[in-house]
């Protein structure tokens, strides 16, 4: 009898934790503080939110991610979906990425195995060479209870030694380690890392890196005033010298909310200082390398009204790609003797069709791509001592072409190959016999249920007049008969291009479920070059929501879908797109997907990831770019007594690019302004951040939920709930 009481206790009490993750938590309560900005009043009832200490507030959070949790739960077809993903992962039994080549053969990567959840670090030499665990990031602290996952690693010159960073929980708040190629872990731990961009010295035992002022990520002066330390093994790291700041060397000007970076070149045996922000121009310096590391002057190289945004160093020469009087940007060089810009030669002149996206040197010459309207790659040759550039005839058509070497002193050449519907594919070029052979880093698969996938490009004419360049994929058999659902998914912002890559594990296990996956290049990105990205860029910003608006217009008018069909998902600074799309527009969507977004700009410069980001969104400092501000924040465009869309936001409570706060006071509000009886879920993960080192359990657990919301707001049929609370 004791037993069958405490097993039915037992089961009351499950019930009831289920019961409560069902009840649909209150509203937050509105407390109304007034801003006033240039002579604007703006209410924001929500500012206490902001404060993520408060045990109230962390409780709300709770809450409402019980109740989201519960609700997209309540859908079976969620988990077959997500059962769906690991068959497709378990598949190809493993995938290789972050691979560092060094010039003496040392293969250094992260694999992760299908039966694995993060990626571990390996070794080998050459490219049939054999492999050897160097690191696995799951025995790293394992009384923490921690998911560590490796971001970055790079290896010495003569690749006996790596550096590689290591963060808990997403969190991608670092500690940067040191492992020699036998598995040997050095006792130095270098913490307050992110993107700490070590660069090794010629004894290959000394390297500079950079370092924040905290690992804790709510900490608004967290990324103000980085410094460049230099440390050599064995040293204690509290003793490292402050090698590069905005102190050492206050003639450069380095602004707080800028990164200052080194980065040592062999060949011109110079080290490169590089400073940078979210604003894609370069501030670049160099000083001749001296074994006494101490802070020292620097000859400025560019600077921001130069407007380069990416380097290249070969023996002699230094070479700039700029967009300086060249929206679709160009390629210029001036000698390391004598690096004045009044001496630089244009070596690759600006694509009539086209923009330059990337460049790489070899021993034999200059590779770059351009690709047209952001979706077709092609690939170039200008051969060491020629004038006129080559077009390679690419192994198969494709929408992303990716360049990577070993250094300016090796031949050695790799272009993958990627489309929306074509799988990514890894060649080593030879320039000599201009073959292509194909070289995998893993077991190449194939995928008979997405045979049917197909991609079109089309051009989408928006509110001004501009002709907008959208990617649509589905199955060849889909009818248009206007009753499809879609999902659209959008960025814009920073100049970053939305590239045609194969994602068998999203977009096309997406289109499996018969559903039209839309991928409008909106500007603020840069698929049509540096134009596309100002005229999407702080004043000029709404042309991004509104280039989104006129694509779901186009997809209306042609048939494809209707407004109960389309959801819409963004992450991030994308957020940003899909939190104005759905306020100014919320009847031409069924559901939105705001993922970890920036949804309260004007809010953002208080955030530890805000100020850095004024170049890009603007300041509330200066009054234009304030009204700019106002007009991209989703949070003060949320009206009372509207019907919004089905509404999923997420927030990470360890996402250290979009503070949870924002997600948080935007749903909040949300909830309390919505007439319709759409749910407005929000969902924070306390054990991620932005994305980035998530487990591949929580990557897919991710994806799950997206087009599990996605699909049941847009009718799909297999996609709806089946599951009922019982008291």
């Amino acid at each position: 009898m004791k037993t069958s009481f405490t097993l039915s206790i037992g089961l009351l009490l499950c019930s009831i934790v289920a019961v409560q993750a069902q009840l649909k938590p209150q509203t937050a309560q509105e407390k109304v503080v007034i801003d006033e900005y240039h002579g604007v009043k703006l209410e924001d009832p929500y500012r206490y939110l902001e404060n993520l200490d408060d045990p109230k507030v962390v409780e709300w959070m709770k809450s409402n991610a019980n109740y989201a949790r519960a609700k997209i739960n309540e859908v079976p077809e969620r988990q077959k979906l997500i059962d769906k993903l690991n068959e497709l992962d378990k598949r190809r039994e493993s995938v290789i990425f972050n691979l560092q080549i060094t010039e003496n053969d040392n293969y250094f990567y992260l694999k992760r195995k299908a039966t694995e959840e993060n990626g571990k670090l390996y070794h080998r030499l050459g490219y049939k060479g054999a492999e050897k665990l160097l690191f696995d990031p799951d025995t790293y602290k394992k009384s923490d209870g921690l998911n560590y996952s490796i971001s970055s690693i790079t290896p010495n010159e003569k690749g006996d030694k790596v550096a590689f960073e290591i963060a808990p929980s997403g969190s991608e708040s670092a500690e940067l380690l040191i492992i020699d190629s036998n598995g040997k872990l050095y006792p130095e731990v270098y913490d307050r890392c992110w993107f700490s961009s070590p660069s090794w010295m010629p004894d290959g035992n000394s390297f500079t890196y950079g370092r924040l002022n905290s690992a804790d990520v709510t900490d608004v002066n967290r990324l103000l005033n980085s410094k460049v330390f230099f440390h050599r093994l064995g040293d204690d790291p509290k003793k490292d010298v402050e090698f590069l700041s905005n102190k050492t060397n206050p003639e450069l000007a380095i602004g707080a909310e800028e990164f200052p970076l080194n980065y040592y070149h062999k060949n011109s045996n110079k080290n490169y200082a590089l400073v940078v922000t979210v604003d894609k121009r370069l501030k670049l310096y160099t000083t001749d390398f001296t074994n006494n590391f101490n802070p020292t002057k620097w000859n400025t190289l560019i600077s921001k009204e130069d407007e380069v945004t990416n380097f290249n160093i070969d023996k002699d020469f230094l070479y700039y790609q700029t967009f300086k009087n060249a929206p679709n940007y160009k390629i210029i060089k001036v000698p390391i003797a004598n690096p004045n810009l009044d001496n630089a030669v244009t070596v690759v002149e600006e694509p009539k069709n086209g923009n330059i996206t990337s460049f790489t040197i070899t021993k034999d010459g200059l590779y770059y791509s351009v690709t047209e309207n952001g979706v077709e790659a092609k690939v170039f040759f200008l051969e060491k001592g020629k004038s006129l550039p080559t077009e390679l005839k690419l192994p198969f058509p494709a929408g992303t072409a990716d360049l990577a070497t070993v250094n300016e002193n090796r031949s050695d050449i790799w272009v993958v190959l990627s489309g929306w519907t074509s799988p990514t594919k890894r060649f080593l070029y030879n320039p000599k016999t201009n073959d292509f052979t194909f070289q995998p880093l893993t077991k190449q698969i194939e995928y008979p249920e997405f045979k049917d996938m197909v991609s079109k490009e089309v051009m989408v004419k928006s509110h001004d007049g501009t002709m907008v360049p959208v990617s649509i994929i589905y199955n060849k058999k889909t009818k248009l008969n206007g009753d499809n659902p879609v999902l659209m998914m959008g960025y814009g912002a920073y100049g970053m291009s939305l590239s045609p890559r194969f994602s068998p594990g999203f977009i096309l296990s997406y289109c499996a479920y018969d559903g039209i996956f839309v991928v409008p290049h909106v500007r603020g990105g840069g698929e049509l070059g540096d134009t596309w990205h100002k005229a999407g860029q702080k004043t000029t910003k709404p042309n991004t929501w509104k280039d989104f608006i006129a694509s779901a217009e186009y997809l209306i008018k042609e048939k494809y879908t209707s407004s109960k069909r389309i959801a819409i998902a963004g992450g991030s600074a994308g957020g940003i797109l899909i939190g104005r799309a759905m306020t100014e527009r919320p009847d031409l969507f069924a559901a939105a997907i705001p993922e970890v977004g920036c949804l309260n700009m004007v809010r953002a410069e208080n955030s530890p990831n805000g100020p850095g980001n004024t170049p890009e969104f603007g300041t509330v400092k200066n009054e234009t770019e304030f009204k700019a501000l106002l007009e991209m924040d989703a949070f003060h465009h949320i009206k009372k007594g509207t019907a919004y869309p089905a509404t999923l936001i997420t927030a990470g409570m360890n996402d250290p690019r979009v503070i949870a706060w924002e997600p948080s006071k935007f749903a909040a509000r949300l909830q309390n302004a919505n007439s319709s009886d759409k749910p407005i879920l929000f969902l924070t993960d306390f054990e991620a951040g932005h994305g980035m080192g998530d487990s591949k359990t929580k990557a897919f657990e991710s994806i799950g939920d997206l087009m599990t919301f996605a699909y049941q707001h847009t009718g799909h049929p297999k996609f709806q709930s089946s599951k009922k609370m019982k008291f």
